[in-house]
């Protein structure tokens, strides 16, 4: 895709903003003299986690319109009607699931016969994501259940993670803590999982192994860790395959209740199917033996696995509490019977500096070669969703999301 010449870095439009970028200011230089032949353009913006003037000191091109350029880039999904016609973008679009809230931005793309790169689905020949923030996600998402738990029992009051400068004033707040002692508990495997766990290890809490976490008391705070293999179980009693239940789901059941009567802290940093089994369910938390106060929702999925996780929450309001009894939504904090959620389906905002130095830098090393350059890997052709307004080959089962009829 060596005719797009001229790159454009566009202005995040998705409300509730966004503040991350695809490439940082010092980026923007790397980019510049490893792409020598390439002219970059930055939109301004009063909401980056990078200031204008940031960019503007290194004396890097900023200017309004962007229509010059051949493919713009964002980070989240771009307002339907800010797009330029005949133009290549690339962004998390969030409509390869038929996503409803997103249709009409995808008719908008085809209708101005847009080439649409979708972030999330620049792979490896294995299938392998690329580039992401789900580390980010899961360092963040841990750090807010850890805030939520500690409000819920009025102790030291840790900064909103959106109101640090960066990682390091994250964690160092973290190192004024005394956690109480209780179980916390991790239910994934991937790069969230393991952001959650980057969080949790900086206060060197302990580590037990599942089974010990089920069955031992303890005086100080302990933390476990559960792949699928340990809240899941064939329905026929076949030996557990993970390869196997990722491919058939509906052919297990859950094993996690168990868990839910003896940990107090949940972060949900798993991948979860549809045809999954569910976690908790709202007669589990209706049980008298029910444990957990505070579940950080990393994966957040709505109307899902977790019955509590009734809608999104939000960088500046990122907690709900849900009353068991009722089955509804209530204000935070405000009854020691209720389970407090947090649920922000954006959590790597909150570390807009940090994230967005690691996931330029990955644009920089794996995915601009490609996009500018040869796609011999065909890393971008396999992410591509539309190309000059018509679905490609390995989309067209999203004509029916596109004409309405789904």
């Amino acid at each position: 895709m060596n005719d797009l010449n001229r790159v454009g870095i566009l202005r995040e439009t998705k409300n509730p903003p966004d503040r991350r970028v695809p490439l940082t200011p010092a980026q923007c230089l790397t980019f510049q003299e490893r792409f020598h032949n390439k002219q970059l353009t930055i939109q301004p913006s009063f909401i980056r986690g990078f200031e204008d003037q940031e960019y503007r000191y290194l004396d890097l091109n900023m200017q309004e319109d962007l229509s010059h350029c051949d493919v713009l880039l964002g980070i989240k999904e771009v307002d339907y009607t800010a797009f330029i016609p005949e133009k290549t973008y690339m962004f998390f679009a969030h409509v390869g699931k038929k996503q409803p809230h997103n249709r009409r931005m995808l008719q908008e793309i085809v209708r101005k016969k847009i080439t649409l790169i979708d972030y999330e689905y620049l792979t490896d020949y294995n299938g392998r994501r690329l580039i992401a923030f789900g580390r980010w996600a899961g360092m963040v998402g841990a750090y807010n259940g850890l805030r939520a738990w500690e409000l819920r029992h009025d102790s030291f009051p840790l900064k909103p993670a959106h109101e640090c400068h960066d990682m390091q004033e994250m964690f160092s707040g973290l190192r004024r803590l005394e956690i109480k002692p209780g179980k916390i508990l991790i239910t994934g495997g991937g790069r969230v999982a393991n952001g959650a766990m980057e969080t949790l290890r900086a206060l060197n809490i302990r580590e037990v192994k599942p089974q010990e976490f089920l069955e031992r008391n303890f005086n100080e705070p302990v933390l476990t860790r559960l792949d699928p293999e340990h809240y899941v179980r064939h329905k026929h009693g076949k030996k557990f395959d993970l390869h196997h239940f990722f491919h058939h789901p509906d052919e297990y059941e859950s094993t996690f209740k168990p868990f839910q009567k003896v940990a107090d802290l949940y972060i949900a940093a798993h991948y979860w199917d549809p045809r999954s089994p569910h976690f908790i369910t709202a007669e589990d938390m209706q049980e008298q033996d029910f444990n957990i106060s505070v579940i950080a929702d990393v994966s957040c999925d709505v109307d899902g696995p977790i019955a509590s996780t009734t809608r999104a929450s939000t960088i500046a309001d990122p907690f709900y509490d849900y009353n068991p009894v009722t089955q509804q939504e209530a204000p935070p904090f405000s009854n020691k019977g209720n389970i407090t959620m947090m649920a922000v389906d954006n959590l790597p905002g909150e570390l807009p500096r940090d994230a967005s130095q690691e996931f330029g830098q990955t644009l920089l090393d794996e995915i601009f070669p490609s996009l500018l350059g040869h796609d011999d890997r065909r890393i971008i052709e396999r992410a591509t969703i539309t190309r000059d307004g018509e679905l490609t080959e390995a989309y067209k089962y999203l004509q029916d999301y596109v004409d309405g009829k789904e």
